[in-house]
């Protein structure tokens, strides 16, 4: 994929041959515009931040649209600036958001509960219940997690259920007017059957069956229609053009590819679709998917069964707390910068203190961070509490705070990983995308030591599942117009990532060494993090 100039460029937009696609992440909504090939051509965000409201991880969801007029108005300035021209009309789109959670809506399409994200880990005796019914792991996130503590729990709003959905499918339907989902989304709603590529079968007739008149209606008459990667899931309509752009200037038209989830469009983002890839998301969560070769042996409570948007099966690490803490804490640093006279752009802080970081012990000289905001099912916690420990002879240092910030980052990960090494899968290829590793070669230092494996990361990473969702929305339109009949491993490989420049950080074995000494005394420390849940 070559970048284009500023003259091929201009005509795509002009012409309508560009392809749009929005993510909806936990604290920023993203919209990137691509050329076919995948080029990105601009960008435009918005800033958004979930609330806690009656013990709930919650978004409003007029915040929801508001952010998306917000981040598609900077990509139309984006692109008037830069380009001078007017963005009229797109080629194809699709839409990313956060997966799981719980979205339901009654049969005039009203919302009957407030949203409740992925972030929310009030659903354990659904889990576990639906986790011994069906033979397989069900998170405490799934959406029928969340289903089912709701009838579990006898709440009022469960009997005018018509439909569930997640954000990005409700996003996807109020611009296309479509109920579907791509599969990999999906399959963070109920389990896939491979062979089918949607719903489980059998183990909806479970699910039936247990439910029984407690349920509104049958579980498929509520669950989205499921797409793979490259089908035709709508087209933007009248009334969603004018969602997206009430100034009117966005024609109606484009092609939608099938919605997706951050986990999907991350793969994507990183080329990371083929058996025996894997990638890292780094972001407020954290999480790891590695395409399977072969079912694993068991079920296992650190990992989940979901897929690839074209419908591979993958195992995916989740972890709820990622970078947050670590963004607070740089934000200290900031504001530090700031009182003594000495004003810096948040993306040079993080450069400086990330840098630092390098200097440090590679266990980070006895201090363990533990980045717990919110619960963390593979730590064994209902609930977060953000801490710093060390003990008396801990050394000190700024270098030694930020490593044990870093490494704390990856630390749950590292434990949820450790499942998959014990299963005997092999991986060829970790790819890495998110913004902490903006900062070249230090974030990946650190995860490559966590996962004893070498860490790669695309000059695009941190454009992540925004980018991601505008070259499956490019792929999408190429299948309609009849430019490509290739699978989505090879479309990736082909045409898109032929030219990637990746930079690839190896494991230093004394780095490896380091990170498993702190991670032994982290496991340790997490008796102290849940006495502090239970003290404070």
């Amino acid at each position: 994929m070559s970048a284009l100039d500023t003259a091929s460029a201009r005509d795509a937009i002009a012409a309508g041959r560009a392809s749009l696609g929005i993510e909806l992440g936990s604290t920023r909504i993203k919209a990137c515009l691509v050329a076919a090939n995948g080029a990105v051509l601009a960008v435009g965000s918005h800033e958004w931040e979930n609330s806690f409201v009656d013990r709930m991880w919650t978004y409003p969801l007029d915040e929801v649209w508001a952010g998306l007029r917000a981040a598609y108005a900077a990509l139309a300035t984006a692109v008037r600036e830069r380009y001078d021209v007017a963005l009229e009309s797109l080629a194809s789109a699709g839409v990313s958001a956060m997966m799981h959670g719980y979205l339901a809506f009654d049969a005039r399409g009203e919302l009957l509960v407030p949203f409740r994200t992925w972030r929310n880990t009030t659903t354990g005796a659904a889990a576990e219940e639906l986790s011994e019914l069906f033979g397989v792991n069900i998170p405490l996130r799934w959406s029928i997690a969340h289903y089912r503590q709701a009838m579990r729990d006898a709440e009022p709003h469960v009997a005018r259920i018509h439909r569930l959905t997640t954000l990005a499918g409700y996003v996807h339907e109020a611009l296309t007017g479509r109920d579907v989902l791509g599969v990999g989304d999906a399959s963070g709603m109920f389990p896939i059957d491979p062979a089918t590529g949607s719903y489980d079968a059998e183990l909806v007739a479970r699910f039936d069956a247990l439910a029984g008149d407690t349920a509104p209606r049958p579980l498929l008459e509520l669950l989205p229609e499921v797409l793979t990667a490259g089908a035709d899931a709508g087209e933007l309509t009248p009334a969603g053009a004018a969602l997206l752009d009430p100034a009117g200037a966005l024609r109606p038209g484009a092609v939608f590819c099938p919605p997706e989830g951050d986990a999907g469009t991350g793969m994507v983002a990183t080329g990371a679709v083929a058996p025996r890839t894997g990638n890292v998301s780094a972001g407020t969560s954290i999480f790891a998917m590695i395409v399977l070769e072969r079912p694993l042996s068991a079920p296992h409570d650190e990992l989940d069964i979901v897929t690839t948007p074209a419908g591979d099966p993958v195992a995916m690490v989740h972890c709820n707390n990622g970078a947050s803490e670590l963004a607070a804490w740089v934000g200290v640093f900031q504001r530090f910068a700031d009182l003594i006279g000495s004003p810096l752009p948040p993306d040079v802080v993080y450069q400086a203190l990330f840098t630092e970081a390098l200097a440090a012990s590679p266990d980070a000289g006895g201090i363990l961070s533990y980045n717990h905001l919110s619960g963390e099912p593979i730590a064994g916690l209902e609930e977060g509490r953000p801490l710093v420990l060390r003990t008396p002879d801990s050394e000190l240092t700024l270098a030694n705070f930020l490593r044990s910030q870093l490494s704390g980052v990856f630390a749950t990960l590292s434990l949820g990983m450790r499942v998959l090494d014990d299963e005997g899968v092999e991986v060829d290829r970790m790819l890495a995308h998110g913004g902490i590793f903006r900062t070249a070669g230090v974030a990946q230092k650190v995860l490559a030591a966590a996962l004893d494996v070498a860490v790669s990361v695309e000059r695009r990473a941190s454009e992540g599942g925004a980018w991601g969702i505008a070259v499956l929305a490019a792929y999408t339109a190429a299948r309609r117009g009849g430019q490509t009949d290739a699978s989505l491993p090879d479309y990736l490989s082909e045409v898109v990532f032929a030219d990637a420049q990746f930079t690839t950080v190896q494991p230093d074995p004394s780095d490896v060494a380091g990170y498993t000494s702190y991670l032994e005394r982290y496991r340790a420390g997490l008796a102290a993090e849940r006495a502090a849940v239970t003290a404070l």
